[in-house]
């Protein structure tokens, strides 16, 4: 797709949630991951879009994932919200990835609070603690700005020395730790997926420094970033990654930890949505 086309298709999206959803200018966006479809803040006045009804907007393939974008209010701030995302290993292409990333950018988005589940690749960091993302190793073998550059998306060759914003994660912490849950800053170790780690790749992501392991955040962080949003990334972990612990891992117990976690998840997003770092 010509990048030409590519921004008239992000500015007709844009345009048609304006309408669908007039009266609402969100200045920040939250991307629910998997499991965290409960985690969605009390917001006053919701409307409530079905990905399938959206221009440029595919269903969600992947079970926990509503498939929706939902609009509100909280503490006299508009927001918005995507209950799902879109991941490369459902066979979208990586550069897809910042479609709707973009289409928030062209709402107005400043702010973009992105959570997930993901494994631990370290004994000390436990399922259902939070990790609040510092940094990230793009292992994924490429880049959701490759091949559809245009200059109103901003940089060609944005910088990436601080991803996630400094200020949003250290009140994320203080959140999570307010709320007795577990909570740590580390490093994203992003893989394509859909297979979990071998005991091998896992020592490897360790060796490079990673944390946790996922296959998502990374793509949405760099092109929000292209667009100089402020970024925070809060993942639960739900689960040991290969090697570490000897139980096998299935996606319905990823879920069923995602419901227990939802609750205090929820509670931390509507204080970072309350907070002054917003």
């Amino acid at each position: 797709m010509e990048s030409s086309e590519l921004l008239v298709n992000v500015e007709k999206t844009a345009v048609w949630l304006r309408k669908v959803a007039a009266g609402f200018r969100p200045v920040t966006a939250i991307i629910a991951g998997s499991g965290l479809g409960n985690s969605l803040p009390r917001l006053e006045d919701k409307i409530s879009i079905s990905y399938k009804d959206i221009p440029g907007f595919p269903s969600t393939t992947v079970k926990g994932h509503a498939g929706e974008l939902v609009f509100g209010r909280m503490a006299g701030k508009d927001v918005v919200m995507m209950r799902g995302r879109f991941h490369y290993y459902e066979g979208r292409p990586l550069n897809f990835i910042a479609f709707p990333i973009r289409v928030l950018g062209a709402l107005g988005v400043k702010n973009l609070v992105l959570t997930a589940a993901v494994g631990s690749l370290k004994p000390a960091i436990r399922p259902g603690d939070i990790v609040i993302l510092r940094d990230h190793l793009n292992l994924m073998g490429a880049n959701p700005l490759m091949g559809n550059y245009h200059e109103a998306f901003g940089a060609m060759f944005p910088d990436m020395c601080e991803p996630y914003d400094k200020a949003l994660r250290k009140e994320a912490v203080k959140l999570a730790r307010s709320l007795k849950l577990r909570a740590s800053e580390g490093v994203y170790t992003a893989v394509t997926g859909p297979s979990y780690e071998t005991p091998a790749e896992v020592k490897m992501y360790r060796l490079l420094g990673g944390d946790v392991a996922g296959m998502s955040v990374v793509p949405e962080t760099i092109a929000a970033r292209q667009l100089k949003l402020r970024v925070c990334g809060v993942c639960w972990i739900s689960n040991f990654t290969s090697g570490i612990s000897k139980s096998t891992l299935t996606h319905e117990e990823v879920l069923e930890l995602g419901e227990k976690v939802s609750v205090k998840m929820r509670a931390l997003l509507e204080g970072l949505l309350k907070s002054k770092a917003i």
